[in-house]
């Protein structure tokens, strides 16, 4: 966030892929949900900070369906 904050951009535009996802067959890594959710909060702080809330999502990548269905359900709470 300390790169954001100097950057201090007009917007955000996230490329918001779940393969990272702990349970995705392909991904190798082990982000939770819940991370998703909290990096997504702190993502809408700094825009709020920033660039007067305003973040465009788009999303994309995620191989296992129930850890995706989450993950994004926990994105879009913390967008909202």
């Amino acid at each position: 966030m300390r790169v954001v904050d100097e950057f201090r951009p007009n917007a955000i535009l996230l490329s918001s892929g779940f393969d990272a996802h702990r349970r995705d067959p392909l991904g190798g890594m082990g982000v939770t949900e819940q991370a998703y959710g909290e990096i997504t909060k702190r993502i809408v702080e700094a825009a709020q900070r920033h660039a007067a809330g305003r973040v465009l999502s788009l999303l994309e990548g995620g191989y296992d369906m129930e850890g995706l269905a989450a993950s994004v359900d926990e994105h879009v709470r913390a967008l909202a």
